[in-house]
């Protein structure tokens, strides 16, 4: 490719509202335009990466026995419908209507249409195992985009769904997608984890991973264990019980009883204005994790509260999890107020009319605590759980937190951001039992199929791989994800020894199978080589001062910062070597 003619439009400056590196590297470099809020063109070089990238997806899914086909994006309604995700799936759901008002989503994932697909047309469990798969477009209507690629409203992912007879052969196929996950991030030489997670609206039944690559920028918090291989994300996350404290801790003599008697009666006073637990500590001189806070949370139309200590964070999918709740949000201002006739910050457990009130087990577990006194501006002292207040459920129900303990080993837990760039599940029957997808096994009965999904970002790989290979110049792409193998640059159109030699190389590394960017333009070197910076091509070939001899100077992208002079024949020797990774 001649540069002159490349649709290459370079920015010396990053849009104000791009915030990742990713982000503003891709558009200074002229791999992606924003068309809206959340969609992107990708430019000539853009898309030569995710050809890149689909091919290194498409080349381990197929090693690992997966079948490509192309699914609509176009879905009826009626299926999510029959799986009951039509409601649950939220606004993020695109719908439409057509000229008829027959209801329509442009499809986020494929669960519904696949396994209406296989159901129809696979029979036996002689057709078993089966994995397919695509590589295709996807809509999700964000409700804050943000991050360029990393949280789009239309964005590339690859699907892939297996159906098998029974439990062992999902975990056979979970097994050999994980180890194709693996194969793939190794290959776009990414730094990454694989963690334990929530299944989220997709659901399912047994284990389920996210493939986390760390970056500062990511939207995730990765939690894992300084000494054995545990990782997990926030929401998912465990950890050792805290041992229980109480208030005869520091003399061995009488027992729980005695302690719980010797703490003083619960006595409220004044808070003005007090509303946070930062705020309370300050006025009270205690420590944040002397108080216990209260949230309202509204779970499938019931009232709960959930108590955490002052300075835990309340694990929502936890919560939702013990409560076997679809949907769980915070309660707004005015049920605070209807039901306890108070203001958000004054709540607190003790006579607190709710039907459901869980507890922390740290939380349960502290000898006293400050907490809302349910009467504006004012809080209570020495309040005790389960003298003062009774507990429906005691559980874990919060984030883990620094100084927590691994659940295996109890050495402590470390905290990364990661970005999420794919994702497997283990479905189960969820989708086959309520599309009636089954098969007839050896004995001719009728058997429902188990299934399994497995998603991986595309275009998010894209943004995750500039994230971790990036300088203050501009990108440096791994060889096997890079647009082009060797980026040529004539120092002087006006020299015709450098015009031959570098016409010799252009023709010499395209019959030799290298994908090689010739920057042909009439311009300063210094803006050339910037822009060979810039857009992050693994080996820069110089033709210039040394052209005369034959010779040429050749930088890699990343490594060492100094050019080395070369022959023709050594370029083309280091250059086969690129070509094969």
């Amino acid at each position: 490719m001649r540069q002159q003619h490349l649709l290459l439009p370079t920015l010396r400056e990053a849009p104000t509202e791009a915030e990742a590196m990713s982000h503003q590297l891709l558009l200074r470099a002229g791999y992606i335009r924003q068309v809206a809020a959340g969609v992107y063109t990708y430019l000539p070089l853009g898309q030569r990466v995710l050809q890149r990238l689909a091919a290194i997806v498409r080349s381990e899914l197929d090693r690992a026995g997966a079948q490509e086909l192309l699914m609509p994006a176009l879905q009826p309604a009626e299926l999510w419908q029959q799986s009951g995700r039509y409601e649950l799936y939220g606004p993020e759901l695109v719908r439409l209507q057509d000229r008829h008002g027959r209801e329509f989503a442009l499809g986020p994932t494929h669960e519904e249409v696949i396994t209406s697909l296989v159901g129809s047309e696979v029979s036996s469990y002689r057709q078993l195992p089966l994995t397919l798969y695509q590589i295709q477009t996807k809509f999700r209507d964000e409700r804050r985009p943000r991050f360029g690629l990393l949280r789009g409203r239309e964005f590339l992912m690859k699907d892939a769904y297996s159906f098998d007879l029974d439990l062992e052969g999902l975990d056979r196929s979970y097994r050999s997608m994980f180890d194709a996950y693996v194969r793939i991030l190794d290959r776009c030489g990414l730094n990454y984890r694989a963690v334990e997670a929530d299944p989220g609206t997709i659901g399912g039944e047994g284990g389920t991973h996210e493939f986390m690559v760390l970056a500062d920028i990511g939207e995730d918090t990765i939690v894992s264990c300084t000494n054995c291989g545990y990782s997990a994300n926030m929401e998912k996350a465990e950890f050792a019980a805290a041992r229980k404290v109480d208030a005869r801790d520091s003399d061995s003599s009488g027992g729980c009883e005695d302690s719980v008697s010797s703490i003083a009666a619960m006595e409220k006073f004044h808070t003005p204005g007090i509303k946070t637990i930062e705020e309370l500590a300050v006025f009270t001189g205690a420590a944040a994790s002397d108080c216990i806070k209260t949230l309202l949370y509204v779970a499938d139309g019931r009232l709960v509260a959930v108590l955490v200590r002052g300075d835990h964070e309340v694990n929502e999918i936890k919560v939702r999890e013990a409560l076997g709740a679809q949907k769980l949000e915070l309660a707004d201002e005015a049920a605070a107020r209807n039901l306890a006739g108070v203001s958000f910050g004054f709540i607190g457990p003790v006579g607190l009319n709710v039907p459901l009130l869980l507890v922390d087990r740290d939380a349960a577990n502290m000898p006293e605590a400050i907490v809302g006194a349910n009467e504006d501006d004012y809080h209570m002292r020495h309040v005790v759980p389960g003298r003062d207040f009774a507990p429906t459920l005691v559980g874990e129900y919060r984030n883990a937190a620094a100084g927590d303990t691994c659940p295996h080993c109890s050495a402590l837990l470390q905290f990364h951001r990661g970005i999420e760039v794919g994702h497997v599940f283990k479905l189960g029957t969820r989708y086959s039992e309520k599309l009636g997808a089954t098969v007839l096994d050896r004995a001719g009965q009728t058997r429902t199929l188990v299934m399994g999904c497995y998603g991986i970002g595309v275009s998010r790989l894209l943004s995750a791989i500039v994230e971790q290979h990036h300088d203050p110049n501009g990108i440096a792409w791994p060889a096997a994800v890079a647009p082009f193998q060797v980026h040529l640059i004539q120092v002087s159109l006006k020299d015709e020894q450098q015009t031959a030699l570098a016409e010799s190389l252009y023709r010499q590394l395209r019959e030799a199978g290298i994908d090689v960017l010739l920057d042909d333009r009439d311009e300063r070197p210094g803006v050339k080589f910037k822009d060979a910076d810039l857009i992050g091509i693994p080996i820069r070939v110089t033709v210039g001062k040394h052209a005369a001899e034959g010779l040429v100077e050749v930088k890699t992208r990343f490594g060492s910062a100094d050019a080395v002079v070369m022959t023709v024949d050594e370029l083309l020797l280091k250059t086969k070597g690129v070509r094969e990774q």
